[in-house]
Order: structure tokens, then sequence, then C-alpha cells
């Protein structure tokens, strides 16, 4: 009878697979994605969005227990008040819809205007409020919503945008004019309308609204006005004419004080000189700060700098600039000399330069008004523009740094030092910290340290910004990446923050937290996850946590380098302890916590290779957890897949691990095609979920795991100056490995990769046959041109990355000439025997597409079979999503070809002719035997 049930549920087993649907391309529009998930702060609503491709997303509201309260499609953007009792967001027209409208070629002043909504929780009621341009909500405090609007609704519900008090015809809102800012009472439903606003801020923490308006005439100044919310009422603090613009404005967390910048200038001069006001509660009126025709740097206040507050509103943190340069505005065009002069030792190379243009146009030095002292103080200069400060603004000391001298050599080194400083916010006495300092760019919560990780050294340390101290604090330990292997300095592990008042600095190590005094460098050890290769890491739940604080637990994230098993452990910073809450073969994250709630309740992501990232909702002990999303029900309709780890050894002797992904229905009796698709390492990545999708780049592991694929992602290691070698010498024994076990078909082996990836594909199909086909996606064939080259997105030079970084050489084509033509595939093309499909656009911002073309024009020449894909216009990988589309449907003819026997598409037969291009694409199967 044991026997009959048995057979009986393994029927029934491969009944169920059976059943399921093998899946199509079109199948992968089907997923959706979560976002803007969040947890109301008194712990009992959670909200999430669901969206499919490039679908509307679905705002859905549900209680922590579960219950679905209301869902709301075409969102764009949602939030909860700070007091948990309402929930706001913006809806726009149907996509399609707005397809449509482009369609008929239909003004974009004619599209429908975004509707506000606010939902009521405790009467469960929706206020809709449409022709909004955007809105805004308190980020401290509850009670109100702000919303612009372009026209302001009469009584009778019709426009009343032309007409003032006296019947005469006014101004348009515009941007120039200002939009009306509407200012809605939550609980009493009261609306006041400031009109023509052109910019508005809301105070951290008082209940203030600072706004600039272009006024009405003969009924409302222009100016700058404080809003005070309980009184619903204005008062203007500074009166302008109505052109004067004012391109900065902020305000004091308590609204007692408001800065802004005023640009009074009506004229069409090129040369606008700003200048800086402020007010404070008790003053009639604001009162210039400063001026830019007369104060002690004779530069020009800055339009673009955005002014703050520090914490203690003694200071007002704004910026100044050098005069423009202008262009002689008599000159035609053809008079104009467009000429680039390029220089050898200029720090910044010209590509760069150009990219950089705008940013430049709107360089600012950092500064300071003091209000106690009276004064101001120039912190920043031209050669000093990076700056950090300490305790939100309230710091004695500013560090400023300056990489100018060795901008030239980060060319090639990729890595850029500065000469650092310190300056006395009081005074502005600056004091040499040090020159050449690497990875300095940090300044501790309070203010007291300058602190960083020097990869020079693979050091962390700090300065006692009071004393000037140095401290290394791990010189001669091992908190450097131990897996390093570029032919650079190694990086570290990062860190987790400060605790209370600057006491100590947490430190990661490969897999353990260390809590380091800063000044004495005494350490301590706080999880101690070496000898079990845990790696525990902070999880800053509070996102406006300053110090990590030691009177509270602490949330670590856990990750086993062994077994790649995911958990969460709760740290007792009190009693020294550690305790895992979870563990399992998922990978655990976003996690959310109600920061008002009593129950410390929080919503957390669980995701496997077959788990769907849903949330959970648990408190901070994690007793109990409760699934609260369920995203694609659906995928238990198809034939999904399994992943597992596989080890073997390199060809010189190294253990290695990989990711093997088997279909579902796997049966070790069959032989199946197998894709080796892989980067460097992805082994860590071996319970991570892989939604259905139109890749960009890659192949979609379910997609073809259901259509009977198996995929082996093995992980490489390099040896400076033979990156092609070593990926050989640890991916082919890893394939071999795999054919041994029986199940892998050994005539059917396909190979896909792109940019890093497919360079590593051009260079083992030139060293090996095991392959039967491969998609080579922006390659680099020729390390030699390709070193000359320029990364266009940045304009950076290639240089650092055959020197210093992935591509792992080690040095120049002229210290190495053969280790570039050793690890340069086009030297060897004719050795290729593996038919080929390359993708590389014109447009890629990163790897230069005439390498692409290198490449296929090499292999055409010797009449190797090959096919080159460029989407017009597309960067590095296709973002357009009728390009990815056609890239999956491609790629995945190309495989089923090759790999699975399929007929062969048209595209591959003939091609898409120029004539024909964007209007028949080849996808037609030819029926014809191989």
């Amino acid at each position: 009878m044991r026997t009959l049930s048995l057979i009986l549920m393994l029927f029934l087993i491969i009944s169920i697979h059976a059943q399921k649907k093998v899946m199509q391309h079109e199948d992968k529009a089907l997923w959706n994605q979560i976002r803007n998930a969040n947890i109301s702060n008194s712990g009992a609503y959670f909200m999430y969005g669901l969206v499919k491709g490039e679908k509307d997303q679905i705002l859905h509201l549900k209680t922590t227990k579960g219950e679905s309260i209301m869902s709301y499609p075409r969102i764009k953007k949602a939030q909860f008040t700070q007091d948990s009792k309402h929930l706001i967001f913006s809806v726009n027209d149907w996509k399609d819809s707005i397809i449509e409208m482009k369609r008929r070629k239909v003004k974009k002043s004619k599209f429908v205007k975004d509707t506000l909504i606010i939902y009521t929780m405790a009467s469960k009621s929706l206020k809709k409020i449409p022709n909004v341009k955007g809105y805004d909500v308190p980020q401290k405090w509850s009670g109100i919503v702000a919303y612009y609007m372009e026209n302001i609704p009469s009584k009778k519900g019709k426009s009343d945008k032309t007409k003032t008090k006296s019947n005469k015809r006014v101004k348009s809102v515009s941007k120039t004019n200002g939009y009306h800012l509407v200012i809605r009472n939550l609980e009493t439903q009261k609306e006041d309308t400031l009109p023509y606003v052109t910019k508005h801020a809301i105070a951290m923490n008082g209940q203030s609204i600072a706004y600039s308006t272009t006024g009405i005439k003969g009924e409302l100044k222009s100016g700058v006005y404080r809003y005070d919310v309980s009184t619903s009422s204005s008062s203007l603090v500074f009166e302008s004419h109505s052109k004067t613009k004012y391109p900065q404005l902020g305000i004091a967390d308590s609204g007692n004080k408001i800065g802004f910048v005023v640009d009074a200038d009506t004229t069409k001069s090129l040369i606008k000189k700003p200048n800086l006001f402020a007010w404070k509660s008790g003053d009639s009126e604001a009162i210039k700060l400063v001026s830019s025709e007369n104060n002690t740097s004779k530069l020009l206040v800055s339009s673009d700098q955005s002014l703050r507050f520090s914490k203690n509103e003694s200071r007002l943190f704004f910026g100044l600039r050098d005069n423009p340069i202008v262009q002689d505005t008599t000159l035609l065009p053809e008079e104009i000399v467009n000429v680039e002069v390029w220089t050898y030792d200029e720090p910044r190379l010209y590509t760069v330069q150009e990219l950089q243009v705008k940013n430049d146009k709107r360089k600012s030095f950092l500064s300071l008004y003091d209000f106690s002292a009276d004064k101001m103080i120039q912190i920043a200069d031209r050669d000093f523009d990076m700056v950090r400060y300490g305790d939100e603004g309230d710091s004695d000391y500013a560090v400023i740094g300056n990489t100018t001298p060795y901008m030239l050599q980060s060319q090639w080194t990729a890595q850029r030092p500065m000469d650092m400083m310190r300056v006395d916010l009081k005074t502005g006495e600056r004091e040499l910290l040090g020159k050449m300092i690497y990875g300095g760019n940090s300044v501790s919560p309070k203010g007291n340290y300058l602190y960083g990780y020097s990869r020079k050294d693979t050091t962390w340390f700090t300065y006692n910004l009071k004393t000037l101290e140095y401290k290394a604090l791990t010189k001669g330990k091992q908190f450097y990446n131990e897996l390093h292997d570029y032919p650079d300095d190694p990086r570290g592990y990062g860190s987790a923050g400060w605790t209370d008042n600057d006491e100590k600095l947490l430190i990661y190590d490969r897999y353990d937290i260390w809590a380091f005094h800063p000044s004495s460098g005494a350490s301590v050890n706080l999880t101690n996850g070496r000898s079990i290769k845990k790696t525990y890491r902070y999880i800053r739940l509070n996102k406006e946590e300053r110090f990590i604080p030691t009177s509270e637990n602490w949330m670590l994230s856990t990750f086993n380098a062994d077994n790649k098993y995911g958990g969460i452990a709760v740290y007792n910073s009190k009693r020294k302890s550690l305790k895992q809450l979870k563990e399992s073969n998922h990978i655990y994250g976003s996690l959310k916590w109600a920061s008002k709630d009593k129950k410390n309740r929080m919503v957390y992501t669980r995701q496997n290779f077959t788990e769907f990232p849903n949330y959970w909702i648990s408190n901070t002990s994690m007793k109990s957890s409760k699934q609260i999303t369920d995203a694609n029900p659906q995928q238990n309709e198809y034939n999904w897949g399994t992943s597992e780890m596989v080890e073997w050894f390199s060809l010189d002797g190294r253990p290695l691990k990989g990711m093997l992904i088997k279909p579902e229905n796997f049966d070790p009796n069959k032989k199946y095609p197998m894709i080796v698709n892989f980067y460097e390492k992805s082994s860590d990545g071996l319970y991570r979920y892989r939604a259905p999708s139109y890749g960009r780049s890659t192949i979609n592991y379910p997609f073809y795991a259901s259509r009977g694929y198996l995929i082996f992602n093995p992980d490489v290691y390099y040896r400076d100056g033979y990156p092609g070698e070593s990926a050989f010498n640890c991916v082919i024994p890893g394939i071999t490995a795999l054919i041994n076990k029986g199940f892998v078909d050994k005539d059917n082996i396909g190979v896909q990769g792109h940019s890093w990836g497919g360079y590593q594909i051009a260079y083992l199909v030139t060293k090996t046959d095991i392959f039967k086909a491969a998609e080579s996606g922006a390659p680099v064939p020729n390390m030699i041109s390709a070193y000359g080259g320029i990364r266009w997105w940045t304009g950076l030079s290639r240089q650092f990355q055959y020197e210093h970084t992935q591509s792992r050489i080690g040095g120049t084509p002229w210290e190495y000439p053969q280790r570039y033509v050793e690890n340069s595939p086009i030297f060897n093309i004719d050795k290729i025997n593996t038919p080929l499909l390359i993708m590389h656009n014109d447009a890629d911002g990163h790897v230069p597409w005439y390498q692409g073309i290198e490449f296929f024009v090499s292999l055409r020449r010797l009449g190797k079979p090959s096919w080159f894909l460029n989407y017009n216009g597309e960067p590095h990988l296709p973002l357009k999503m009728q390009n990815r589309v056609d890239f999956n449907i491609r790629m995945a003819q190309f495989f089923d070809y090759y790999l699975k026997g399929a007929s062969k598409p048209m595209w591959m037969e003939r091609g898409v002719p120029a004539i024909e291009k964007g209007i028949n694409q080849g996808y037609e199967l030819i029926k014809e035997d191989k």
C-alpha cells in the first residue's frame, strides 16, 4: 500500500509539472514589480505599488494585518502623513491614453493634468483635486498638504483666472509668473490659496512655510512671505517688484528664520549680481546679509547653491561664485571660432570638461553667514572646493579638499587623493591637515573627526579636528578586500557609522563589525563571525538617524559565505550579545520600520530563486512573520527552475563555486542544452530572485530554464596581467565538471555575456570550440585600441581600467605590449569556429562601439558565421522597451537554432536590409531542415 501511495504521489507531481506552461516572450510582461513600499509611522498601515513593465502603477493600501483597504491605478507619488491619518498621492492619465495622444500629435499642454488624492484612514474617504502640478507635505509634522494649481476654481466650478476684484484682466500662471499654492488643512478641509507662487519651503519642525510670489497688482505685493499654518495667515518679510527673481529660498527647522537670494536685475545683462537676505521672527522685514557688489570675497552671491540653516540656526550656509564667462552677443554664428584646444597637462581631459560645462557655469564656493558675529565666512574657494562639516552645521570646524594637483594622474590611476585643510568656522582661519590624502572625505556626525579609508596603505584613519592628531586605526590589520584581484590598491569593506557623540567608529572587515575608539585606536570585535564565515552588517532602520544608538538593539543583516544563506540578527549593545533571528536559503532586505509604533512593527522582503521578494510584516523580535503581498501568483502556472551551488577546481587548482539553474521538471536521466552566462563572481547571488523580464543585456534565467535549458554561472578569479587566461582557467573546467555529471548535452553548449562578460566570451571562443554558439555584447576585442578610447558618458579616458581596474593588464601598452596582444581576441580571430551574435550600440558611453565593429568586420573578413545588432541611439544597454523585446527575441531564436535544433529565423538567413529597417524584423522561421 505504501509503495502504491508513493507511485501515485510521484505520478501526481509529474502530472502537475507536465501541465505547467512553458514561458513565452509575451509572458514576461505579466510579472509585477513592487515599488514605493512603506509602512506608516503608526505601524497600522502598509502601502505599495504594483507595476508591470512600463504600464501604469497601481497603489495598494492594506492594514498590517493583511486586510485590503483600497487600490488605485495610475499613481505617480504616494506618502503617508507623519501622523498616519492620511495617505496622499497623485495620479495621471492612463499611459495608453498618453501614447494615443502622442500618436495623434496632441499638444502637451492639452494632456490631462495630475489629480491629487487625499485618502483619510478613519473615514475611508477619498478627496480628489484635479489639475495639480505637484504637492508637498511636512517632513516631521502633520496637518496640511501644499499643492500647486494652474487655475483657481471659482465657487461655480469654473476657472477664475482672468479677472481681479476690479474686473481687470490679470496675468496667467506660468513658470515666470508662478502658480497658485493651495494650503489645505487635512482636519478641517479649509484651504488657503497663495497666488502666483514661484518657490516655497516648508519648515522641518515649525508650522511655517516660506514662499515667494510675483503678486497681484493693486491687491498683493510681490516679494517673500512667511505663512503661519496655525493662524492661516501670511506676513510680508521682503517686498520687491513683480519681476524680481528668488533663485534660492530656505527656511530654518523651527520656521523662525528665512533666507533667500534676490535677483532684482530686470535688464538683459549677462552678469547678474544677486544678494543674500535673511529674516528672523520678530523683525519687521528682512535684512541684506551679503551683497554681490560689496563683500570681502569680491565674489558674487550664487543663484545655484541651495540655502541651509545650521541646526541651532546661528549660521546660514550659501554659495559664492566667480563672475561668469560671457559670450560677445554681437557676433554672428559664422564669426564664432568653434575649435577645441586640448593640452597635454591640463587637469581634466577636454572630453570631461565638455560634459561638465553646465556644472562649471554653476560652480559655487560654500560660505556661511554667522548671525551671532554678524559676519560672512568664505569656506571654500577655487582650489579647495570640496567641503565637509558636521553637527548639522554647528561644528567648530569644516574640512576642505583640493583634488586638482592629482586630477591628471587620475586619468590612469582611477584614484584621486586630496590636499586637505581644516577651516575654523568662527574665524575662517585655515590649517593644513596634509597633502595627498587618500580616502579622507567624511566628517563624523558631531564634526570632531575627519575619517576614511586609505587604499594606499589599506588603513582606516582619523584626524582629530581639534588637535590635528592623526591616528591609523587598522594599520597592519586585514580590513581590506580579501578577495581583491585587481592590479590596484584594495578597497575596504566600509563602515556602519558612529555611536553617540562620536564615541566609537564602527568599521567592517570581511565578516565582522568592529568598534574603534577614534583617538586611541582601541578596538573590539562585536560580532565574531569570521570563525563561521558569517558576515554581519548594520541595518539603519531610522533613515534620519545620525548616530548608532548604544541604548537600543541593532538590527543586522547576515550572510553565510559557505552556503550563501541570508538572515537577520539582533545585537544588544548594552549586554554585548548577539542573537540570530532569521536564517535560511533566502535573501532578506528592504527593512522599513514604523517609527512611532509601540509594537515595533516593521516590514521586510524575503526572496530566493523561486520566491519573488514579497513583503512580510513582523516586529523587531521577528518571532512571528506574515506575508503581506503576493505580487506574482501567476508564477505557479509556469515551469520555473531551481538554483543550486556547484563546486569544482580551476586549472591552477583553486576551489571555485558557481550557480547551476535547472528546469523545474529536471530529469537527471536526460541531457539538456546549457548556456554559460558569467561576469566576474556571482555565486553570492545563489538565492536572488530573477523576475522574467525583457533584459537589456543578458539572458533571463527563468525564461530559459522554463524552455528546457540549463544555465551555468561560474565565479572567476583573476591573475594580474592575464584576465582572458584567468577566465579560461575558471570557466572551462567548470563546464567539463558539469558534463561529467551526465545531464549536460556537451554538443549543445552556448555562452552569453555583456561588456566585461562580452570581452571574456570573445577571448574564450579563440581558445576553445566547446561552445556551439555565443552571444557577445559590447565586447572589447582589441585592448590596444580600446586603451586609447573614451568613456563617452563620463568623458574619461579608458586608460585606468587597463592599468589598474577591471581589464587587469596592470600597466601601459609600452610597458606590457605582449600582455595587450595576448589578451586581445582580435589577433586570434582566425581560430574562432563558434557562430557569434554581437550586440553593440552606436551611443555606447562605456565601451566604444567601434570595438564591436572591429570584431564583426574581422569575422566577416574571414567568413565566420556572425551577426551584428546595433540599436541606433541606444547606450551600453538598450533602454527602449521595443529594442529590449527585439533583442530578447533575436537572442532566443539564435540559441534555439544552434542549441535546440529549432528552425532558422529569416534575419539570420538574410539579415534585415537597410531599406527594411524598422519595417520588417525577419522573425519568421524558415521551414526547412537544418
